[in-house]
């Protein structure tokens, strides 16, 4: 049984190496498979970082008791338990919490964020999480002086960089590798990143910086359907090659195109800033519905999801907004952005008008929760929040069905535009990402886009529009910097900051 008094040196140690060898296999796990571990050099990173893990930790558990006990105390309990649920989602998702990572995070809602409970969750939680708490909460602590304090915390501090000095050759692999090396650091992974996080939100939103005026060069009634996707993938749709049948309306759709195209994220806030912005920026320019909205163009935003940049307009509707209208099981899912639509269009007194759908059909990892039962076309599915549980063909079939369901309501919203006669109308469809479904145990998004795998950023670009006249360009590959001056060319208006290069109608 572990001592209940400790003295505060002791107890820091005792806190570092439980730290280290409760949450950092994932982290020695990647090092292992980069590294030739039988080497020389290899034997030295791995010591090196085993040391460096321990020392760390230990040089600030011992600054945060020192400070207080009760302040580091608290400061442990909280970095045990949220050890806990990251290490569940890294072993459980094969995620990096990186800053893209702690974004989602904190701008995940309740209803998303719930979904992923399980009851691994909760093992997680209770052994490595509470019972080290418990321990934390019961050892009274003995403190030292002050004299010995500053001599520990001086020789830590002296072995560290000499540790760093020592590496000076392996800083090349350290630093090719230190976004997934410090994505896997506990609690630095978290703690840094949240951190930067909120430096780097509070630094983009100080001021929208606006773009210049635009111009609207006609009178000519024209409507745009912006649907935004959530995690869809284009290796899942029929329409580019797949073999399963997942576009049955889509496949038989006159004046449908689609196109190759990447995204500039693998996660829904820089995906969906992308698909708004201008050019490919981390700066708060005016987004496409702000700006169009400011130019006297009708602009309507639907949503059933979140994390978009801030959205500027009259007409935002929620689910909440749209529940009174809709009548039906549909009102359930991703159908209730219909709800009305075509005479929303019909009721403007604008010549211009954007609509942005911005869905969450293929959100996991409930995937088979997100498509009504009649839309399960393929079976067995996968109903766990724990994908690593479902063998792949039940995976894959339950993600399937929500791209056959994102094909119905493509398909509606198609046919509401065709019923507006007196419109030029046209529709795109872009998603905010990809997805992984168990490829090299991957699973969901959210990898550094510089290290994910092709699934999570090869993403659909369908595009239609309602009549011969209007033609489109022979793209090959295309990027969601296309959607916005493709808008304004649609709807013609005339911008300086418009990029005829990234329009694809001619």
């Amino acid at each position: 049984m572990l001592k209940c008094n400790l003295e505060i040196t002791h107890f820091a140690l005792v806190m570092s190496f439980i730290n280290f060898l409760f949450f950092h296999f994932p982290f020695f796990n990647f090092v292992f498979s980069n590294i030739d571990y039988k080497s020389f050099n290899g034997i030295i990173i791995i010591i090196s970082l085993v040391v460096a893990m321990i020392a760390a930790n230990f040089f600030a558990f011992y600054l945060f008791l020192f400070i207080s006990r009760y302040f580091g105390k608290f400061l442990l309990i909280l970095f045990f338990n949220i050890n806990a649920l990251a290490i569940y989602f890294i072993n459980t998702y094969s995620i990096i919490i990186d800053e893209s990572m702690v974004g989602n995070v904190l701008n995940t809602n309740y209803d998303e964020s719930s979904r992923f409970f399980s009851i691994k969750m909760v093992i997680y939680l209770i052994f490595l999480g509470i019972l080290p708490s418990i321990y934390i909460i019961k050892t009274k602590i003995v403190n030292v002086s002050a004299k010995k304090f500053f001599k520990t915390f001086s020789l830590t501090l002296l072995f560290l960089l000499v540790l760093i000095f020592v590496n000076a050759g392996n800083w090349l692999w350290i630093d090719k590798n230190s976004k997934t090396l410090g994505g896997l650091a506990m609690p630095w992974s978290y703690s840094v990143n949240t951190t930067l996080f909120y430096i780097h939100k509070h630094k983009r939103n100080e001021k929208e910086i606006l773009l210049p005026k635009a111009i609207i060069k006609d009178h000519k009634k024209a409507v745009v359907i912006l649907v935004i996707g959530e995690s869809a993938r284009s290796e899942n749709f029929s329409l580019y090659g797949y073999k399963k049948n997942t576009n049955p309306y889509l496949s038989k759709t006159e004046n449908l195109y689609h196109f190759n195209a990447t995204s500039s994220a693998t996660y829904t806030t820089g995906g969906v800033k992308a698909i708004l912005d201008y050019k490919k920026t981390d700066d708060l320019y005016e987004i496409l519905p702000n700006y169009l909205y400011r130019n006297d163009v009708d602009v309507v935003w639907r949503t059933t999801n979140w994390g978009e940049p801030p959205v500027h307009i009259k007409n935002y509707q929620k689910r909440e907004n749209l529940m009174p209208n809709c009548k039906g099981e549909a009102c359930n899912y991703d159908e209730i952005l219909l709800t009305g639509l075509k005479e929303q269009i019909l009721a403007s007194t604008k010549d211009k008008i954007l609509i942005i759908l911005h869905t969450s059909t293929s959100h996991g990892p409930t995937y088979s929760k997100k498509y009504p039962p009649q839309f399960e076309t393929f079976k067995p599915v996968c109903n766990s929040v724990e994908l690593g549980n479902c063998s792949q063909t039940e995976l894959i079939n339950a993600y399937d069905n929500t791209i056959v369901y994102t094909d119905y309501i493509l398909h509606n919203v198609i046919e509401d535009l065709k019923q507006l006669k007196e419109y030029n109308s046209t529709m795109l469809f872009v998603s905010d990402h990809g997805e992984s479904l168990g490829e090299k145990n991957l699973y969901m998004h959210g990898l550094p886009l510089s290290i994910a795998p092709k699934e999570q950023y090869e993403i659909p670009f369908i595009v239609w529009v309602s009549n011969d006249s209007i033609k489109l360009k022979p793209n090959q590959m295309l990027s969601q910097q296309n959607v916005f001056h493709s808008v304004l060319k649609f709807l013609n208006i005339e911008s300086p900051i418009h990029d005829e290069n990234l329009n694809i109608f001619k």
